[in-house]
């Protein structure tokens, strides 16, 4: 109903049911209906995302770029606009994908290298580094070509608009396969959570868990970013909020954040739509704003969110 051009709810119920004018259904079925299911697949992968991230490095700040992952994609779109010219929406999805896959599998080879096995800190540390590089260096070609990376900056932004089922459905696939990978992490997460000597007690193969950790997350934060850029904070405020709801288990806090992110999402992306309209302000954006004093009271919590 909430847009650049309102309707009232008779006409998008009309429009919904195959009894709506010629443009109402353009407004409803080609744009409205096919942003808010970018919405619920973004935003379900990046809260499983981040509720991984938090479980799997035991960091209650964590969050899906922490690993490079949005810094990996936006260099990846960068470099692809830079050297092809494509402008398409749903040509840019793939590079940004597999930006975001090769980042992430960089910086685990980085926090794995020298002695011993990867721990969360040296990839927590691997993944600052390269991020800021890939950032660095994507900056400088944005600033470079500023009418060639104009698509690119509404990207950059976090952005739901114009985000159609041709766009949506090819990273639908990889973000079910991350989803179900993530749930089936629950128990051994929770195990993990005591310490990497009482999860080996218990049975818990440690190294193939952390390692099918960072697979999930590098499908569901990849294909999240790739398919609506970078939403800040929304990995990081809803596995926060689901915690203090359920509890520490990890096969309740998995699933309720899938359900509880597309609700912050689709909130974050109505309120851009009214705050100046009729023009917009991205989601990314609208969530950054809502993410900043949330990670502050997080940071001023720190006994209410530990794992």
């Amino acid at each position: 109903m909430i847009g650049a051009n309102p309707l009232p709810w008779h006409a998008v119920w009309a429009s919904l049911t195959g009894a709506g004018t010629p443009d109402t259904d353009f407004v409803v079925q080609g744009l409205r209906v096919p942003r808010t299911i970018a919405g619920i697949v973004a935003g379900a992968a990046l809260g499983v995302a981040g509720a991984l991230m938090q479980a799997f490095s035991r960091n209650p700040l964590a969050d899906p770029g922490i690993l490079g992952v949005n810094a990996g994609a936006a260099f990846a779109v960068a470099l692809t606009v830079a050297l092809f010219g494509i402008q398409s929406s749903l040509l840019l999805v793939w590079p940004a994908f597999l930006g975001a896959l090769v980042v992430t599998v960089a910086v685990a080879l980085v926090g794995s290298s020298g002695r011993g096995p990867a721990d969360p800190i040296r990839l927590t540390l691997a993944g600052v580094a390269v991020g800021a590089v890939l950032s660095g260096i994507t900056s400088g070609m944005m600033l470079s070509n500023p009418d060639a990376f104009d698509l690119m900056r509404g990207w950059n932004a976090g952005s739901l608009l114009g985000r159609g089922l041709d766009v949506v459905l090819p990273v639908v696939p990889f973000i079910a396969v991350g989803l179900a990978l993530a749930f089936v992490l629950g128990r051994a997460l929770n195990a993990l959570a005591l310490g990497d000597d009482l999860a080996r007690a218990q049975g818990i193969p440690v190294g193939a868990v952390r390692v099918a950790s960072i697979a999930a997350i590098t499908v569901l934060a990849g294909a999240a970013t790739a398919l609506v850029g970078p939403l800040s904070f929304v990995g990081l405020m809803v596995p926060h909020v689901v915690r203090w709801i359920v509890g520490p288990d990890q096969r309740r806090i998995l699933p309720l954040s899938a359900l509880a992110a597309p609700i912050v999402v689709l909130l974050a992306d109505v309120l851009g739509r009214v705050i100046i309209a009729p023009a917009e302000v991205p989601a990314g954006i609208v969530t950054a704003f809502v993410g900043a004093p949330v990670l502050i009271a997080l940071a001023r919590r720190r006994r209410a969110s530990a794992l």
